[in-house]
């Protein structure tokens, strides 16, 4: 078993839906671009903040990822000291970018991935505001409106010490069908990214289902993330597993909990028998990875150093974005298998780190 510790943790709207209808929305396809290399592996440059002049972006060169799930508006409550019964205390309240799926699509462009997201919103101020902070970021987005049905919202409730708990009023953001996906959108693919919520009911589970048909036939690659234990044991763990085992992913993303109620255990090995490749995060802990590519199983702990938190919202998905880009990149640079799994952790947790130090700005909705 390796041990690795990370030292240098660093802080066209396209189809429209109108009553079930296909509407191809006027304008050119948009193009994903970057203002940086993935040079993700030695120390990342800083993300522009609100205010700072953008730089000019230049074509990203990274691997090509399309991501598929929830594009949300997150209402965001900060209070400075606990809640008190029948009272206010003071605290921020934000309306921001959220969505697993958007949150990870994001960092996947900045950290230099060719990266476009395939949503759902409605059609309404947060819908427009949500795609037009997508392509601010790099992202192409493929985002299906939907009318009738408003843009969802999740509530974050997140306590003084920095962890959260979430209120999902998900909307239009499960109404994306199979229908509303095209064969184009995954040509050249080298991976198809979902969060579990993308393969839960229907139609939105169905989207996903088949978008993994047209991923892999494209030739991509299939990532799962678990994201969280209630939706995924909603119908309880064999049927939870049966969905994951039928899947069959190449790479699956868990937290340590998420991991323990799928299986029932404590140690995350048998997370192996659904997918090659297995990353258990552990948040200030650090995170394990395990893997049966190669020759017989290996599996390798990485630390990391204990950062103070503002909000932890969104860190899981940075470091998704930040092992798949490393995990490509390594790869394309002649890494061993080893060499390039902890390379892919150690940039999955600056990702994280990133996130988690810095307050995420307002979205625009005017």
């Amino acid at each position: 078993m390796a041990r690795v510790r990370l030292l240098d943790a660093v802080d066209g709207e396209c189809p429209d839906r109108i009553d079930g209808q296909l509407v191809e929305i006027g304008g050119q396809g948009h193009e994903n671009h970057c203002s940086r290399d993935p040079a993700i592996l030695r120390d990342m440059p800083p993300i522009p903040r609100p205010g700072r002049p953008r730089r000019p972006r230049r074509p990203a060169r990274g691997p090509k990822i399309v991501v598929l799930g929830d594009l949300m508006l997150d209402v965001v409550m900060a209070p400075t000291r606990p809640l008190e019964a029948g009272t206010d205390v003071p605290g921020r309240v934000a309306l921001v970018q959220g969505g697993s799926a958007g949150n990870t699509a994001r960092w996947l462009a900045r950290l230099g991935a060719r990266s476009s997201l395939i949503a759902a919103v409605g059609r309404d101020v947060a819908g427009r505001a949500l795609v037009a902070a997508l392509r601010q970021d790099g992202v192409a987005p493929h985002v299906i409106r939907v009318s009738a049905v408003r843009t969802g919202r999740i509530g974050v409730f997140v306590t003084p010490d920095g962890e959260r708990s979430f209120v999902a009023d998900r909307a239009a953001a499960d109404r994306l069908e199979p229908a509303d996906l095209r064969a184009a959108w995954f040509d050249r693919a080298d991976a198809l990214h979902l969060p579990v919520y993308s393969l839960l009911g229907a139609p939105l589970g169905l989207a996903g289902q088949r978008a993994i048909e047209l991923g892999r036939s494209a030739g991509a690659s299939v990532s799962v993330d678990l994201a969280s234990i209630g939706p995924l044991l909603a119908d309880g763990r064999g049927p939870a597993q049966a969905l994951i085992a039928d899947i069959a992913p190449d790479l699956l993303f868990a937290t340590a909990l998420e991991a323990e109620a799928l299986l029932g255990l404590r140690d995350p090995e048998g997370l192996l028998d659904l997918a090659q490749v297995a990353v258990v995060k552990r948040g200030p802990k650090g995170s394990t990875v395990l893997t049966r590519l190669g020759t017989g199983r290996s599996r390798f702990e990485i630390a990391t150093e204990h950062l103070a938190t503002r909000d932890t919202t969104g860190a899981g998905d940075a470091f998704d974005a930040g092992f798949l880009v490393g995990w490509f990149g390594a790869r394309l640079a002649g890494r061993s298998l080893s060499v390039s799994l902890q390379r892919a952790a150690l940039a999955g947790h600056r990702a994280a780190a990133r996130q988690i130090s810095t307050a995420r700005p307002e979205l625009p909705l005017a």
